[in-house]
């Protein structure tokens, strides 16, 4: 059985998997190595971003438009959000917005805590069946970049697309 094993062409495959399996282990473990040596770097980009975030949207405004999927007319609609100030809160992903809300015949203000998720170094403001008094239910996905925003946008059947800039906030 032996001399059948050291014979066949099935070994040296066996082989060269093995040795793959090793190397990569090694790989693998330097890797982890390597990233339980950086805690303290990670740590410090991300307190970056969040800082970052934290200032670009502490006090702006984001000035854009929205669509609503279906409809051709008017094909772009004005929206505004004005955010006084946005913290990081202690549990999870979660962030306090303090956002004054404007569209369509709606003007509201409201503390809103919001999700945000991070693509690499990109913020991802997510809601999921937020209700918002005064206008209703949302789901929506942001993407910050910069001093721009673009996302999707539902209300109960009906949904859409925004997009526009950050602007600091203008006092009346």
């Amino acid at each position: 059985m032996l001399k059948i094993l050291l014979t066949s062409p099935v070994l040296p495959r066996l082989a060269f998997s093995l040795l793959l399996l090793a190397v990569s282990g090694v790989i693998r473990q330097s890797t982890v190595l390597a990233a339980d040596e950086v805690p303290g770097a990670a740590a410090d980009e991300q307190a970056e971003r969040f800082r970052t975030f934290q200032q670009t949207l502490s006090g702006a405004v984001l000035d854009g438009q929205y669509t609503i999927v279906g409809r051709d007319e008017p094909p772009l609609r004005r929206e505004q959000y004005t955010i006084q100030s946005v913290r990081k809160l202690p549990d999870g992903d979660f962030w306090l917005f303090q956002a004054r809300i404007k569209y369509s015949d709606k003007d509201i203000t409201v503390p809103l805590p919001l999700e945000v998720k991070w693509a690499g170094d990109t913020p991802v403001i997510t809601l999921t069946q937020l209700t918002i008094p005064g206008l209703g239910t949302f789901s929506s996905r942001v993407v910050i970049d910069g001093k721009k925003y673009a996302g999707t946008w539902s209300h109960d059947d009906v949904g859409g697309h925004l997009f526009g800039t950050i602007k600091p906030q203008v006092d009346p």
